[in-house]
């Protein structure tokens, strides 16, 4: 990773405990809004992303909240964790025993994020820092898609691509919750979690973050 991307999540974030993931640690910022303007400075650039890296959002407390209680679902598997941010779905996949996983983020303070916070909790994680959505899905057994549904045009993107890796015989599984932007069909509820987000950009502290299955293109039709 950069050396002056690693010195910017170590500058700007804390190592904690999540909310109701205390086993994982995270590097977390406490302000959104002070950070992407530091992001902006740091880059030199207005458009700069926000640092959705900082935080754990409702969708991935949800699946990790899941992974703890149901470890086979990714244990001994490979397993591809879309749009990680901090990596906290990535971790969580890691510590309920995946054998290979792989993080994959766009913004370079989150691949340097995802890197550091697996050194934090002793997990092996590999990171894919360039967009797979103008890719064919690699060939894993379980893709993990946590809070890709806040924006119309990325979730646009998304789903397509999940579902032709769910053609391609990858298990996919979505934690959200309930942003507008959610598909309505296509989708199996298998588990709903009352998180606390650490981001004020949620209109609410307190959520209910869900986890579905992805079901293939003939089941849904």
């Amino acid at each position: 990773m950069p050396a002056s991307s690693r010195a910017f999540v170590l500058r700007h974030t804390r190592l904690r405990p999540v909310p109701g993931l205390e086993e994982v640690r995270l590097h977390l910022a406490d302000e959104v809004l002070a950070l992407w303007r530091a992001a902006q400075v740091e880059t030199g650039d207005p458009d700069a992303p926000l640092p959705y890296w900082a935080f754990a959002w409702g969708g991935g407390l949800a699946i990790g909240r899941w992974l703890r209680e149901h470890a086979e679902a990714v244990g001994g598997r490979r397993v591809l964790d879309l749009g990680s941010g901090s990596g906290l779905c990535a971790i969580a996949a890691a510590r309920a025993g995946a054998a290979g996983v792989t993080a994959v983020d766009i913004d370079p303070f989150a691949v340097a994020a995802i890197a550091l916070n697996a050194r934090a909790n002793a997990c092996r994680v590999a990171v894919i820092g360039r967009d797979l959505l103008d890719e064919e899905p690699p060939d894993v057994d379980v893709v993990l898609a946590g809070d890709c549904w806040y924006d119309a045009r990325l979730a646009g993107r998304v789903l397509p691509w999940l579902r032709r890796a769910r053609a391609r015989g990858s298990e996919v599984l979505v934690g959200d919750p309930g942003r507008r932007h959610l598909p309505t069909g296509g989708l199996v509820e298998l588990a709903a979690y009352a998180v606390r987000t650490t981001t004020e950009l949620e209109d609410l502290d307190l959520k209910t973050g869900r986890v579905f299955a992805l079901r293939d293109a003939l089941s849904a039709s």
